[in-house]
């Protein structure tokens, strides 16, 4: 497929979460002969720093610091739509007179006006979804009438096709809890509502992952499994030196983090890592804190703001025990031998960086669809246990402890890591030359090559 002509802009919604995934799909692209382009907002293009794709800079109306300019998050996703659209446009044109002029738009479904895009050019469209297919039938069906909503608490358990049977507590929050989010839950529906009108539907997820879900799917939806887009050195290693996504919009500090993990013992430490997004409440932080000092156990924990965020006397009484960093190399941690628990927020990406590296979690979903995922890394796939809240909505120092030692020493981990190594595998497998997914990106070129 090397040297075939066939350019893809790659167009993600600016944050971390987001940028990862799609540039990670730009560069699977570019390994396999394509010329591929990722387009991002000019607040973060210079946090890109990937040489096999190009990357190039839209507007989305707020080009000084990005969202946190806006007045609101529809401002913010109005200004974007209409700003984004025209700077789009203007770079398709001015690929047109390249020798690589674009015939294909892959986007990111917070954006769902690039497929407008794409029909005034006269290319190819094709939607990226951040979440698992599972979180994406839910949206489907509430599109198709077959689940109602705001869904009520009597319907529970509630029973969807490929699904096992989840609590209200185990939705996503955009439809358990509806009315804060709303303006993206918006864009969600709306992306749902039109999946049809899209050349292609990808998902970044793995079939073996999902199987009950694309078994009972199959047909009524163009859904295309292509993940889990992770880079290659973890997986497949086709691509050479692919270590890292490619884009920090945080310092990381990874150097101290690995000089810290060579003195660990293996699968010794805990790592402790809430995304870009979540914003945890200082009661929460701080029982965090007391529940992995009482744990006894080596950690690692990413805290955006440690000096305000800590304890004083917590900070000052963890010695060598533990390390505290404001952001690091997540993958780089994951893949290390000393590392033998992972407690995260459950975002999809994350998710998928703890299955594609075999390490056993605890589960602390926050928001969004971390909830399912949570849901499933307990119950679905086996990988770990799912913390339980109080009655004021918060873990407790003692829950964490219990939970930390039943993945570290607990019956179960035996069993947990068996199932963590058997997932790895799978995901390794799915992306490699002739697995599931390799074979649905090289369709995807084989299509958009021949025209």
């Amino acid at each position: 497929m090397q040297n075939q002509k066939g350019h893809v802009i790659v167009l993600t919604y600016p944050a971390q979460g987001h940028i990862n995934p799609l540039l990670q799909f730009a560069k699977r692209l570019a390994s396999k002969g394509l010329k591929a382009t990722l387009a991002t907002t000019h607040y973060t293009v210079k946090s890109i720093h990937e040489t096999s794709v190009g990357v190039e800079p839209i507007s989305d109306g707020y080009d000084e610091s990005g969202f946190k300019q806006a007045p609101s998050v529809e401002a913010y996703l109005d200004s974007f739509k209409t700003v984004g659209s025209r700077t789009l446009s203007e770079l398709i044109l001015k690929f047109s007179a390249s020798v690589s002029p674009v015939n294909c738009i892959v986007y990111d479904s917070l954006l769902p006006w690039a497929t407008d895009v794409a029909k005034k050019f006269n290319i190819y469209g094709a939607v990226f979804l951040t979440n698992s297919a599972s979180v994406c039938s839910m949206y489907w069906h509430i599109i198709h009438g077959h689940l109602a909503f705001p869904v009520k608490q009597e319907t529970e358990p509630l029973l969807m096709p490929g699904l096992p049977p989840l609590a209200l507590s185990d939705l996503p929050s955009f439809l358990s809890q509806p009315a804060p989010h709303s303006p993206y839950l918006a864009l969600i529906l709306e992306k749902f509502s039109s999946l049809e009108e899209n050349d292609w539907v990808f998902c970044n997820s793995f079939e073996e992952l999902e199987s009950a879900l694309v078994k009972e799917m199959l047909g009524l939806w163009p859904l295309v499994m292509i993940g889990p887009m992770v880079p290659s050195s973890y997986l497949d290693q086709e691509i050479e030196g692919d270590r890292d996504y490619g884009a920090n919009l945080w310092k990381p500090t990874t150097d101290q983090c690995m000089k810290w993990l060579e003195k660990k013992p293996p699968e010794s430490v805990i790592y402790i890592s809430f995304g870009s997004m979540a914003d945890i409440a200082a009661k929460q932080v701080e029982e965090i804190a007391w529940g992995l000092k009482a744990s006894n156990q080596n950690f690692l924990w990413v805290v955006k703001e440690p000096k305000t965020k800590l304890p004083d006397e917590f900070l000052s009484s963890i010695g060598e025990t533990g390390l505290v960093v404001t952001w690091c190399n997540q993958l780089e941690v994951l893949a290390h031998q000393a590392v033998g628990c992972f407690i995260t927020h459950c975002g999809w990406n994350s998710t998928l960086e703890g299955l594609s590296l075999g390490v056993p979690m605890v589960a602390m979903p926050q928001w969004s669809d971390q909830p399912t995922n949570a849901k499933f890394v307990e119950e679905l796939w086996g990988v770990g246990v799912k913390v339980k809240k109080n009655e004021e909505g918060i873990v407790s120092r003692e829950e964490l402890e219990m939970r930390i030692r039943e993945v570290m020493v607990g019956e179960r981990s035996g069993q947990i890591k068996k199932n963590s190594l058997k997932w790895r595998e799978a995901a390794k497998k799915a992306v490699s030359i002739g697995g599931t997914s390799d074979y649905n990106i090289n369709e995807f070129i084989l299509k958009l090559l021949s025209g």
